[in-house]
């Protein structure tokens, strides 16, 4: 018929048909092949993500002691310290200036070697409303009390809750606050050393508040008892604090300290001079027991014993 075509598709022999389905059926198979690669590598990398953690500048562990040396209004003067630090505008700025302008924190309270308890868990601040709540938190509950002195435990404890937290940390830092010398369980010098050996920098906060000696376990010059042996890491220091009024100043200027300035500490910065500027972690001294409160636990036996004999 003019004016009209038709298209018509060439008759094959069955040998080219089969070649031609053959082909077919192979180009499907990569395709499919090909596309369970790529979900594949979408998975990977997703999983990837998920690993690394949410990015914060610093990843901290404040570890805080409880032990029965301490009456219970000054547990309560360390709660409050940190809450009020927390809602400090020095603090609050420390944080929001940061690289990525968050941190992850932790609260934990630690006495004896089998006596450590996670307060508050791992809590992103990324925010003037999630600072203050963790400082609400801080302060709704009580503190415990709990015997002895192991801060080699609550090191080891405290380095533990950095496995698998979900935050990716530029640094990684404990905080270790006591009044007292390691009594019970590792050496603490011991535990000092595997924390740092994985890249966690320890601070001191000495608490050299007691009443001149009149406990069993006090030791003079606490401050250089954990600049020897408890503190380590790039940068780290001490804020030693010798009344406890002076408590809610010093963690807020430690935090700060942590938190805005780059380690080793600059100290031309303004922010790090005051009355009480921190010690900075230089070699141990030889004339510092970091066995002395072992050495005090030890004595105090013998002397029961003998009163028991008598």
């Amino acid at each position: 018929m003019t004016g009209s075509r038709t298209c018509r598709t060439p008759r094959l022999e069955p040998v080219a048909a089969a070649m031609v389905a053959c082909v077919f059926l192979l180009s499907a198979a990569g395709l499919a092949v090909a596309q369970s690669r790529g979900l594949d590598a979408l998975g990977a990398g997703r999983g990837a993500l998920a690993e690394a953690g949410t990015p914060v500048d610093v990843e901290l562990v404040l570890a805080v002691d409880i032990s029965w040396s301490m009456s219970d209004a000054e547990q309560i003067i360390q709660r409050e310290g940190y809450a009020a630090a927390f809602r400090s505008r020095e603090v609050q700025d420390a944080i929001f200036d940061g690289v990525n302008g968050a941190i992850a924190v932790t609260y934990v309270e630690w006495a004896g070697q089998a006596t450590q308890a996670t307060v508050i868990p791992w809590t992103l601040i990324d925010s003037k409303e999630s600072a203050d709540g963790f400082a609400y938190r801080l302060a709704a509950g009580p503190p415990t009390r709990a015997r002895r002195t192991s801060i080699s435990g609550g090191i080891a404890y405290s380095a533990g809750l950095f496995d698998a937290n979900g935050y990716d940390g530029l640094k990684r830092v404990i905080d270790i606050s006591g009044d007292g010398p390691n009594n019970q369980g590792q050496t603490v010098d011991e535990a000092r050393d595997a924390a740092v050996a994985r890249g966690i920098t320890i601070n001191g906060l000495p608490l050299m508040t007691g009443d001149d000696g009149a406990s069993w376990a006090a030791i003079d010059d606490l401050d250089r008892y954990y600049e020897a042996c408890v503190i380590g890491g790039p940068g780290a220091f001490v804020v030693p604090v010798h009344d406890w009024p002076q408590f809610p100043a010093a963690v807020r200027r430690k935090l700060v300290l942590e938190l805005a300035l780059d380690w080793p500490i600059d100290t031309q910065d303004p922010r790090a001079r005051s009355n009480a500027a921190p010690i900075v972690a230089t070699k141990a001294s030889g004339s510092v027991d970091c066995r002395i409160g072992e050495t005090l636990w030890q004595q105090r036996q013998r002397f029961w014993m003998d009163e028991d004999v008598r």
